[in-house]
């Protein structure tokens, strides 16, 4: 009797044992947007866009906008994200600090292949760029987060590090803002010039019939910058980045009515679709980000971190090269 007690006592214990719980299924995806118009529009324009990707991936897809480079970075690090689209140097920070990774980037429907950052001003002002370099401090300027590609990296590297000048010596006052907050600036002079790029003022034309960009004229603008990039976490389930990755690469694509509706979806953000890309397309922002550095080692007079980041720059390039050579390209002169 005693061991028939202690049988049915440790059965009763069992019973009362915590059971091993299952891993959930993720059944969701967080994808993480640029605002680089205010949310509402982003949210209109990327809407049938996460629709189709619910339908084509079998999962929900909840959107993350953000007019904050860093932020993005932070939450996909975090894992509040799983994929995202990414600005160039905000994509080579979530590479280099999130576990991110490039996939896909998009392509301009134009079938001009990249696009520029530019200097805008009031389509009435008599401002050169040579007037905006005088650096007298009587101008009102605008320049984009400290992550933009276009709105602060390409403008330090291709214009003012090689004139040794710098915004903050330069002007009165330096805003930092989205593009599209310093086209209304600009176009409604309470900003003497600004940076932007060719995309958004595209962007603006498409959408708003040019209510801004019709008051404004470029003039400046950089080399041609690749496209914006589509970076994942590196930790997603492989079979989640498989459906990610179908999507993408088949958006838009074909002759069907369906792949028509999803190019004028795409239209709207001035993309012609996605291609397939890895972590060789940040290359370019990489070889921006060390010219930069070569310049301000320069300006500081500093012999060895001049060597350190000329170093950098002719291993950047040697990259370049080869990346360049397996794509069938040949690599610009810089």
């Amino acid at each position: 009797m005693a061991g028939l007690a202690a049988a049915v006592a440790t059965l009763a214990l069992a019973g009362c044992a915590p059971k091993s719980e299952v891993p959930k299924v993720k059944d969701t995806i967080t994808f993480s947007i640029l605002s680089t118009e205010s949310a509402q529009n982003m949210e209109g324009y990327w809407k049938p866009i996460l629709a189709d990707m619910e339908t084509s991936t079998g999962m929900k897809v909840k959107p993350f906008f953000s007019s904050n480079y860093s932020s993005l970075i932070v939450a996909m690090g975090a894992k509040q994200t799983d994929v995202g689209w990414f600005s160039n140097q905000s994509g080579l920070e979530a590479v280099r600090r999130s576990n991110g990774e490039v996939f896909a980037r998009t392509f301009d429907p134009s079938g001009v292949d990249g696009y520029k950052s530019v200097i805008i001003v009031p389509a009435d002002s008599n401002l050169t760029v040579e007037g905006l370099l005088k650096c007298d401090k009587t101008l009102n300027f605008g320049i984009g987060d400290k992550k933009s590609t276009s709105g602060t990296l390409a403008p330090m590297t291709y214009l003012f590090i090689p004139a040794n000048k710098k915004p903050e010596t330069c002007f009165k006052t330096v805003l930092s803002a989205s593009h599209d907050a310093n086209l209304f600036a600009v176009a409604n002079h309470k900003l003497d010039a600004s940076t932007n790029n060719s995309t958004a003022l595209g962007l603006n034309r498409l959408a708003k019939g040019g209510a801004q960009a019709n008051k404004v004229k470029v003039i400046w603008e950089s080399p041609t910058l690749p496209e914006d990039p589509i970076v994942w976490r590196k930790d997603l389930d492989p079979v989640i980045k498989e459906k990610l990755r179908q999507f993408f690469l088949t958006y838009g694509q074909g002759d069907t009515p369906a792949a028509a509706q999803q190019r004028a979806n795409l239209k709207r953000l001035s993309m012609g679709g996605f291609k397939a890309a890895d972590d060789s397309h940040l290359l370019v922002v990489r070889e921006m980000e060390a010219l930069e550095n070569v310049g301000l080692a320069r300006e500081a007079g500093d012999p060895a971190k001049l060597a350190a980041a000329e170093k950098t720059l002719a291993g950047i390039k040697a990259e370049r090269v080869i990346a360049d050579g397996k794509a069938g390209v040949s690599a610009p002169a810089n």
